[in-house]
C-alpha cells in the first residue's frame, strides 16, 4: 500500500481544505492554483516522520539541506506566473520530492524539472509515481543549466535561490514567457522576469528565504 492511500487518507483531505482555506484567507485568489494544490497530497511528498505536519504553512526539511516549499509560497509563485495567461510549457529548477511539479502537473500537461541531488530526484520519481502523476518529465542535472534540449519554456519558476541573474535560464524563455526566481544571498528578493518584445523586463517583488541555488551534482 503506497503512502498516498495510508491511513493518512481521509485525515488528509479533512486538513487539505483546512489549508486551503487558509490559503485562501491570506490572499490567494486564483481558483485554478487553489484546486490544483488541493488536488495534490501534500504528505506523500514530505518524510514520512513530518507526514502530521503536511499541511501546515511551513517549509519541512527533506534532507540533503533542503526543504519542502511551504503552501502559501508555492501556491503564490504560480499565481503570478499564472496572471492572464497558461502556463504553457514550463520548467521547473529543483524538484527536490516531485511536489510542486505535480502541483503545476495540474496546470499544464508539460511540465519538465530538473534535480541535482540523485537520491531526492530518484524519491521525487516514486513519490509522483505513487499518486500515479505520470505527466512530469525528470532530469538529473544542473539547475543552472536549464533544459536546453526541451527549451524554449514558456514558464520556469526556479525554487532555490541563485546568486545573481541566472542568465542561462533566461536565454531558454520563450518569447511572451515568464520566469520566476528568488535572488540573492544574504537578502533574497523574489523576482519576475519577463520577455517582452522590448527586451527582458524584470520586476522585484518580495523579500523570501529558500536554499541557495547550488551548481554540480550529487
Amino acid at each position: 500500500m503506497t503512502r498516498a492511500h495510508s491511513g493518512l487518507g481521509m485525515t488528509s483531505q479533512r486538513t487539505r481544505a483546512r489549508m486551503i482555506e487558509r490559503l485562501r484567507a491570506e490572499g490567494i485568489r486564483d481558483e485554478r492554483v487553489l484546486a490544483a494544490i488541493a488536488a495534490v497530497p501534500r504528505h506523500v511528498f514530505v518524510e514520512e516522520a513530518l507526514a502530521s505536519r503536511a499541511y501546515e504553512d511551513s517549509a519541512l526539511p527533506l534532507g540533503f539541506s533542503q526543504t519542502i516549499s511551504q503552501p502559501f509560497i508555492v501556491a503564490r509563485m504560480i499565481e503570478i506566473l499564472l496572471a492572464g495567461r497558461a502556463l504553457g510549457k514550463t520548467l521547473e529548477i529543483g524538484a527536490g520530492s516531485g511536489y510542486q511539479a505535480a502541483v503545476l502537473a495540474q496546470l499544464t500537461p508539460e511540465v519538465y524539472a530538473v534535480e541535482r541531488i540523485e537520491p531526492l530526484l530518484a524519491r521525487a520519481k516514486l513519490n509522483l509515481r505513487n499518486i500515479q502523476e505520470f505527466r512530469v518529465r525528470l532530469k538529473y542535472a544542473d539547475g543552472h543549466f536549464g533544459l536546453p534540449e526541451a527549451a524554449p519554456f514558456d514558464t520556469i519558476i526556479v525554487a532555490a535561490a541563485a546568486a545573481s541573474v541566472p542568465q542561462g535560464l533566461l536565454q531558454q524563455l520563450a518569447p511572451g514567457g515568464r520566469m520566476l526566481v528568488p535572488v540573492g544571498t544574504g537578502e533574497q528578493t523574489l523576482s519576475l522576469f519577463e520577455r517582452k518584445p522590448e527586451g527582458i523586463v524584470e520586476t522585484r517583488l518580495n523579500s523570501v528565504r529558500f536554499v541557495p541555488l547550488l551548481s554540480g551534482l550529487e
